[in-house]
């Protein structure tokens, strides 16, 4: 059986149009599920506001998107390219972080 895509928001910040970077909603970054997995180019994997990124950024196109969706399929991810994460992605991030043990 084929593991389930990882849903994906794809951003461009505002003030820095080559600046590229993916929100991962339904991953944890933190032990309480407030900020969730995020990666770019430069600085890889981090931690992120989700609702702070999508205030001050816009959503990349697909040709901004490509490179970056490249990559981080050549890392391993399996995606599912999504707009905005609904309340059930934020609300599984809540839960798989109370799921991990520290």
């Amino acid at each position: 059986m084929r593991e389930p895509k990882d849903p994906v928001v794809i951003r461009v910040w505002k003030t820095d149009p080559d600046d590229i970077f993916a929100l991962f909603p339904t991953h944890p970054a933190d032990n309480f599920g407030h900020f969730c997995s995020c990666y770019q180019h430069v600085g890889q994997h981090g931690s992120a506001n989700y609702y702070g990124c999508i205030t001050k950024s816009r959503p990349a196109t697909r040709r901004e998107a490509t490179p970056l969706l490249r990559e981080l399929r050549r890392i391993g991810y399996r995606l599912r390219v999504i707009k905005r994460a609904s309340l059930q992605m934020h609300q599984q991030r809540h839960k798989a972080s109370k799921e991990v043990k520290p």
